[in-house]
């Protein structure tokens, strides 16, 4: 009897190491088949963040695009206003009529209607005091820009020299010009001198 208890005693031990063996895969198999059931959504998950990162480099494209726009368009409005000012300051008495067609060329709207209305006033005053006036722009900063209108502030010296002072004097102008776009070019509408 002891012998079939013993053949008993091993089938039942060879069973339990069935049993455990069974658990112990059916353990190690259900990580497995989370991960399996989780790749299944790896081509998913995926192709949402290619998808995700798609857009993104996208909005970032058209936000830099936008920024050199603005820098393209700030620094063409700088070189109008440059100029216009520059022509704006330095009027020669020897050479009015040449002076007035350049500020005239970078004018437009009430700033030229202006400009145009006391063009004789200023060139008797210029021939009557032989006024030489060169100027240079020291610094320009654009305060606002939009794609059809900009303000720009100027700072600006020039060296007058009139029969009054032959030797000449230097003037400093803070100047606020208004700009518009018209036709692929920045006129100035505007000019003001500020504090």
């Amino acid at each position: 009897m002891s012998v079939k208890v013993r053949e008993r005693g091993s089938a039942d031990a060879a069973g339990v190491r069935r049993e455990s063996a069974r658990e112990r895969v059916r353990t190690l198999a259900r990580p497995v088949g989370r991960a399996l059931t989780r790749f299944r959504m790896l081509p998913w998950l995926l192709a949402a963040a290619l998808v995700a990162g798609a857009v993104g480099v996208g909005v970032l494209d058209y936000k830099v695009h936008q920024e050199n726009q603005a820098g393209q368009r700030d620094q063409a409005v700088l070189a109008a206003a440059r100029q216009e000012a520059l022509n704006f300051i330095s009027i020669d008495y020897r050479n009015f009529a040449q002076d007035s067609k350049n500020v005239l060329s970078g004018a437009t709207g009430d700033f030229k209607q202006q400009f145009t209305d006391e063009s004789n006033t200023l060139q008797s005053l210029v021939d009557q005091n032989k006024a030489i006036s060169s100027g240079q722009v020291l610094q320009a900063g654009v305060m606002t820009s939009s794609a059809s209108a900009a303000r720009v502030l100027i700072v600006a010296d020039a060296t007058v020299a009139n029969t009054a002072a032959p030797s000449g004097q230097v003037r400093n102008y803070r100047l606020q010009m208004d700009l518009v776009e018209q036709g692929g070019q920045w006129l100035t509408s505007n000019i003001e001198f500020v504090g």
